[in-house]
């Protein structure tokens, strides 16, 4: 499940112990600077913290603007005290145009930014000691201390062709947004193609989407959302209006090849913990 987007620290306190009581398997953390959500990383360890059984993942948290050797060591310090609940999804930018320069980079590197920031997080996850010279970061015999028992699936997000094949090329998972169905589909084929071409294979149980679900037709804010990402689209084929809706468009994403729903309220006003109830009455029957 993810949290609204006026859902705060309040708001998280609240419905963590819920979500493990329901037997909700993960939680998800959305980037956003300005406004009430939690700090993904500071979210994640409360979280974590607070349950026993609970995963808990960023949907997705911006990885160019950050140093890459402490996002390394917060995710393995996250690993030590919750060992296989940590679910790491990396962006190239903030979805607000706002918050972009509150991530700084080189002009026009982002996304050499961020392949060069994957790498040295992947290598300093799975090595004791990390020498790495690259464009942007330079470390000697690094190590972030104990490392994962089990090493982190870094997913990433995205829907441009270059994302794909970042994904295909780079990743060990896909969770997009603001798809349909048929988006969802063709965005599994252009990733795997992009990583047959490397030589590796995405996990066909790690593609997954991030689905809002709103309390019955579509808020303006919400299309607006949908009209800056995705230009003309339509904006009921990839906001599910109602559980009715959602087991449809669920049912759709399973068959173009998805296995992994992050479900989010789409309406303001929605009550995270009203949300989380529904959900588990409508939507976890259909987990497999």
């Amino acid at each position: 499940m993810g949290l609204g987007g006026a859902a705060g620290p309040d708001g998280l306190t609240a419905v963590t112990a819920q979500l493990e009581r329901l037997g909700v398997d993960s939680l998800w953390l959305s980037e956003m600077v300005y406004g009430p959500l939690a700090e993904p990383f500071i979210g994640m360890t409360w979280a974590l913290a607070t349950t026993r059984k609970l995963k808990v993942g960023t949907g997705v948290t911006v990885l160019p603007g950050r140093h890459p050797v402490l996002v390394a060591k917060q995710l393995a310090t996250l690993a030590g005290l919750a060992p296989a609940r940590v679910l790491p999804v990396f962006g190239l930018r903030p979805a607000r145009p706002a918050e972009r320069d509150l991530f700084p980079v080189p002009d026009g590197q982002r996304a050499a930014v961020f392949d060069e920031s994957l790498a040295l997080v992947r290598a300093l996850l799975t090595q004791p000691a990390v020498t790495f010279e690259g464009r942007f970061f330079t470390v000697r015999d690094a190590s972030v201390g104990p490392l994962p028992v089990k090493p982190l699936d870094l997913w990433l997000g995205g829907s441009a062709p270059a994302g794909l094949r970042r994904v295909g090329r780079l990743g060990d998972g896909w969770l997009g947004s603001f798809l349909s169905p048929a988006d969802a589909a063709q965005a599994r084929v252009a990733i795997q193609a992009a990583a047959a071409e490397a030589g590796r294979e995405v996990d066909p149980e790690h593609f997954g989407i991030s689905l809002a679900v709103t309390d019955g037709g579509i808020p303006d804010e919400l299309a607006a959302a949908v009209a800056r990402r995705r230009p003309g689209a339509d904006p009921a084929s990839i906001v599910a209006s109602g559980w009715d809706d959602a087991r449809r468009k669920i049912e759709q994403f399973v068959a173009a090849g998805l296995s992994k729903f992050v479900v989010r309220p789409g309406t303001p006003s929605q009550d995270a913990a009203a949300f989380a109830e529904g959900l588990a009455r409508e939507l976890m029957p259909l987990q497999t």
